[in-house]
């Protein structure tokens, strides 16, 4: 399974020209995507420890049909054109603009539980009322 785990940011396809009408919004709000205290502080953590290149932390989304969609998280040393931002005290938090779509409302979570301890992703497509699972499985044709 070649390429597990790895992001590769959307690219401009090559006959992009940006029109001055409309801009684009890097800055991300707690109302699109919720980073809790714990989670900041653990991040925070993280990123602390990580090396100087790392600026922030990339928040991904993958997968999809009956397995669901899977989050994710990663370094990362630069920001793309197709990226959303939201600021924290020590480091940055990074989603490009198609995995926003699928994170919108959601929240990020850290949860420290008895030998466990982990980043959760809670009420991801709370605004489009989906669950990231097709349904579709396991159905009896007829």
């Amino acid at each position: 399974m070649q390429g597990v785990g790895v992001y590769s940011p959307p690219r401009k396809p090559e006959a992009y020209i940006p029109s001055g009408d409309v801009a684009f919004d890097h800055r991300l709000t707690d109302s699109e995507l919720e980073v809790t205290q714990s989670a900041q502080d653990k991040l925070g953590e993280i990123i602390s420890q990580a090396d100087d290149e790392v600026k922030a932390i990339r928040i991904y989304v993958n997968g999809g049909g009956c397995g669901g969609m899977s989050y994710g998280m990663t370094f990362s040393d630069q920001q793309t054109d197709f990226d959303t931002q939201l600021n924290f005290d020590g480091f940055s938090v990074l989603v490009d603009v198609v995995a926003l779509n699928y994170l919108r409302g959601a929240q990020i979570d850290y949860i420290q539980e008895t030998g466990r301890e982990r980043f959760v992703f809670n009420n991801v497509f709370a605004e489009t009322g989906g669950s990231g699972a097709c349904s579709g499985c396991g159905s009896a044709g007829g």
